[in-house]
């Protein structure tokens, strides 16, 4: 089949669709809300999005607790708006990946309302069941992604049902042959459709130890300042719960598949405690073509994250491609997780969206990147994310990073919806600030700084499919190669001087700042550099 390889080295946006625009009035963002948007989508020069679930589905998890694959929930449109939506991307030579949920489902799936029923029925060992030790207790130690034990007890069927998130979220069995066929089903029913590819969230969850041995627990040795062990699912090693050898012959079904198809593509979600080793196990030839890292997502911030977790990758995995992001739904943003003194700075944030873009990979820009938008506090009252409301107040769960966007400073809810209705998320007063048209009448906003970067970016093949080599550097200056572009950053609040190979020509139009005297380069605070090696 015809296949461009597109995804290769493409910026790519992220759009959570509760929080984008809301079309219709009632604070709740839809499809003909990403639609109306399209021309904006276009003008930042990405090459297409990623939709975040927009399948029927109760909405205890917002979405990735599944009712059904093949239909639209209403709160978001209906097959009608997707269409059109599908339609208008690939009318502007935009791609669409969609993201699709395969470890569970929602509890109202009428899969599970089968299974649940007996032992016996046709669906009875569609789901992970498993009996009760003699005493009552759970089949094994397993804990939920949110913390606290991974199975419920059934009264209906007399079993503890696996669920590795929410109670809602039952695991689906996917070492069953008929679960993979019905899964592969649904991912044949989008690609008639024409979507152009696949995030496959939670993908290396998707079988389990056949045993159903304990984990171990965490030595003190692997406790690292990231984990948070006041959440059970930290303290162990998961060894059994998740990333069995199994699974990879499900994903090469899939990737069969998707094969039959001109010019598609599949993203994994890889979460594991060596994140990097596994995404290069998921995108091995006849695997997944890229995997989306958790490895940039973390509280650490420096040069030495950014060289450790992509020069790991590069050198451990030199066939396989990888895909970066800063900021996603699930994490706090980079603009508040990242600011240096706890400020947040509109340089670094240029920088940031600069240094990105910038990386061997396939690149995900979250919703409101490209404005510099910080993370919000939600009080507890509005608060809508369960693992939130689980944690609180040590955790204030996602609610911050999926607030709505904002588009107009003067109108109600900065523009989100078109009415006084009270958003699902309260738009924080500050955000009026940074609203898009505020920002598309200032040349030195960080959303033409990014539309700008992103224009520079497509002239710059190398920063496409060109290799990545890093230079050695003291903190907080990083500094690459990409074929025969260099590129060095400050990562740091003050000014830093750094030694340019020699016969390094600058290449402009990228508006960092820097001053170059022969070669030795003044970097300012957050200052950026690219150069063409003599």
């Amino acid at each position: 089949m015809k296949n461009t390889d597109w995804w290769r080295g493409a910026v790519l946006y992220q759009i959570y669709p509760r929080s984008f625009k809301d079309s219709n009035g009632d604070g709740i963002g839809d499809l003909r809300g990403i639609t109306e948007k399209l021309d904006y989508i276009a003008g930042l020069g990405v090459k297409g999005v990623w939709i975040s679930p927009f399948f029927k589905s109760p909405m205890v998890d917002f979405g990735y607790d599944v009712a059904d694959y093949r239909e639209i929930d209403p709160m978001f449109g209906t097959m009608e708006d997707f269409d059109a939506l599908l339609e208008g991307l690939h009318a502007r030579d935009l791609k669409m990946i969609i993201d699709l949920v395969f470890n569970h489902t929602s509890d109202r799936h009428p899969w599970f309302t089968e299974s649940r029923k007996d032992m016996i029925n046709p669906k009875a060992d569609w789901y992970v069941w498993a009996d009760a030790k003699p005493d009552g207790t759970p089949p094994n130690n397993w804990q939920s992604v949110f913390g606290g034990q991974a199975w419920r007890f059934d009264a209906r069927r007399g079993q503890y049902y696996l669920h590795q998130y929410l109670d809602e979220q039952p695991d689906l069995n996917v070492r069953n042959p008929e679960v993979q066929d019905a899964l592969l089903g649904v991912a044949k029913f989008w690609l008639d459709k024409g979507v152009d590819g696949f995030r496959l969230d939670a993908i290396n969850h998707c079988i389990q130890d056949a045993y159903l041995r304990d984990n171990p627990s965490r030595p003190e040795n692997e406790r690292t300042p990231d984990r948070d062990y006041k959440n059970t699912y930290d303290m162990q090693r998961h060894l059994y719960d998740r990333s069995q050898p199994e699974n990879l012959d499900f994903v090469r079904r899939l990737r069969a598949l998707v094969d039959e198809y001109d010019d598609r593509m599949t993203v994994a979600e890889i979460g594991d405690d060596d994140n990097i080793a596994r995404c290069i196990e998921y995108t091995a030839p006849g695997m997944l073509h890229t995997a989306y890292s958790f490895s940039l997502l973390t509280e650490r911030y420096g040069a030495h994250v950014v060289h450790d977790m992509v020069g790991a990758f590069r050198e451990k995995g030199a066939k396989s491609w990888p895909t970066w992001a800063f900021s996603n739904h699930d994490t706090k943003r980079v603009a508040s997780r990242w600011a240096v003194q706890g400020r947040v700075d509109t340089r670094q944030l240029k920088m940031l969206q600069a240094l990105l873009c910038s990386l061997w990979g396939t690149i995900f820009v979250y919703q409101g990147e490209e404005l510099g938008l910080p993370d919000t506090k939600v009080p507890y009252e509005k608060m809508q994310d369960p693992f939130g409301k689980f944690a609180w107040p040590e955790d204030v769960g996602r609610d911050g990073c999926r607030t709505p966007i904002p588009w107009k400073h003067t109108m109600a809810n900065a523009g989100f919806s078109d009415t006084n209705v009270e958003p699902w998320l309260p738009v924080p007063r500050n955000y009026q600030d940074s609203a898009v048209d505020v920002q598309d009448k200032d040349a030195d906003s960080p959303l033409n700084f990014f539309r700008n970067f992103i224009k520079w970016r497509a002239k710059q093949p190398s920063f496409v499919t060109g290799d990545i080599s890093f230079f050695e550097t003291r903190e907080p200056v990083l500094s690459f190669t990409r074929n025969r572009i260099i590129a060095v950053f400050n990562m740091g609040d003050k000014e830093e001087v750094y030694t340019l190979p020699g016969g390094t020509k600058p290449l402009e139009g990228h508006k960092l700042p820097y001053k170059l005297n022969d070669n030795k380069l003044d970097l300012p605070a957050f200052g950026g550099f690219f150069g063409e090696l003599g």
